[in-house]
């Protein structure tokens, strides 16, 4: 794919091309240009997993909200497809989505990224 295809896809299309290749770590920035992230090494990944559980045993106390790991794409209301490590939304937030919303990549930004 060149560039300037890649620029030029629909939600539809970035989505698909995510799912036919699962093992690429693919993002999209605010411009539409595709972005693919390396994987991390092991004590970067260590830190991820020390994170992720944090942000879930505090969530599991509270019940507040939702937790995502960075294998969830969220597509941001500046056009951007984005996965942070560890990501958190409020309940009410999410539960407002649709079914195919919460399905495919969510179209909101969440409360907390790290």
């Amino acid at each position: 794919m060149n560039h300037r295809d890649a620029v030029n896809l629909t939600d539809a299309q970035f989505y698909h091309l995510c799912q036919a290749n699962q093992t690429w770590n693919l993002e999209r920035n605010q411009k539409g240009e595709l972005l693919i992230m390396p994987p991390v090494g092991g004590n970067t990944g260590k830190q991820e997993a020390n994170l992720i559980v944090k942000v879930g045993v505090w969530n599991e106390q509270t019940q507040l909200g939702e937790v995502f790991s960075s294998s969830t794409i969220f597509r941001l209301p500046k056009g951007g497809y984005r996965s942070p490590d560890v990501a958190w939304i409020k309940r009410e937030r999410w539960e407002a989505l649709s079914a195919e919303e919460r399905e495919k990549f969510p179209p909101l930004c969440p409360d907390f990224v790290i």
